[in-house]
């Protein structure tokens, strides 16, 4: 008998925002999620919307304002620093401050979690550093230093360190923000291919959505009204897509599954 996927993240009453000592501001309320594990989810929505807010908050970045974060069936509220970073690996789009770094450096840092507190790789921690290079084909960069990257071998480079880090959650925000169609295509092929062949779990915020629509097992969808979550397919087939840009300008074809610009201008 076929076992049932194993659900990575689920929240209960999820409610977002920021709060100061004058007011709470909220972003979302009511998000619910249930997310199995081994899938790639983007994340789609309007620049403003909360995407962001989302990920920092189910990452431990800034707390909910409301509600139950589960990773892993423990709450994220009770997880240590440590214990989050041996379950949940974040890839953000800021470039790196100054260093001398080496990009083998860099992606070893990956293993800090798991190696003693001075830093001791061992051929077990060397081994995976090795296959992260491999599966992101990035090799041939080791030896550079990290100032000398492009954007998009940057951001290869990244998301070695997140396999090094061997978590079954990758989180990444807007990873193709600086990238060409070109580097862009790659990235998201690349992060099909870990899901799928190391059963991570990846979720990615993006505003490229029609390559979501073409790769992503499931979607996650943030509008000003609304938070809805499913199978690409079932949204797709239940006319959500269609709601997620309140514009004229912009317009869902069904058929195609992808976005289009309207003709009414």
């Amino acid at each position: 008998m076929k076992q049932p996927k194993k659900h990575i993240l689920k929240t209960t009453n999820l409610s977002i925002g920021y709060t100061s000592k004058k007011q709470v501001s909220v972003i979302a309320t009511d998000l619910s999620i249930n997310l199995e594990a081994g899938n790639l989810v983007c994340l789609l929505g309007k620049n403003g919307i909360g995407k962001s807010t989302l990920l920092r908050t189910l990452t431990k970045v800034q707390p909910a304002l409301n509600g139950t974060v589960l990773i892993d069936q423990k709450n994220l509220d009770n997880l240590t620093n440590i214990e989050l970073s041996k379950i949940m690996s974040l890839v953000l789009t800021e470039r790196l401050p100054d260093s001398s770094l080496t990009v083998f450096e860099l992606v070893a840092l990956g293993r800090q979690p798991f190696t003693n507190w001075i830093g001791y790789l061992t051929n077990k921690d060397m081994e995976i550093i090795q296959m992260a290079f491999k599966k992101t084909n990035t090799s041939h960069l080791m030896n550079s230093k990290c100032y000398e990257l492009s954007d998009g071998q940057l951001q290869k480079i990244l998301i070695a360190r997140a396999l090094t880090q061997d978590t079954p959650i990758i989180v990444l925000d807007e990873p193709t923000a600086h990238l060409d169609l070109h580097h862009t295509v790659n990235t998201f092929s690349l992060l099909k291919n870990l899901a799928a062949e190391f059963n991570k779990t990846i979720i990615v915020s993006t505003h490229e959505a029609n390559l979501a629509l073409q790769l992503a097992d499931e979607l996650w969808l943030m509008s000003s009204s609304k938070f809805i979550s499913g199978k690409t397919d079932i949204l797709i087939e239940n006319n959500e897509l269609e709601l997620l840009f309140d514009s004229n300008l912009i317009s869902f074809n069904k058929a195609l599954k992808q976005f289009s610009i309207s003709n009414s201008f």
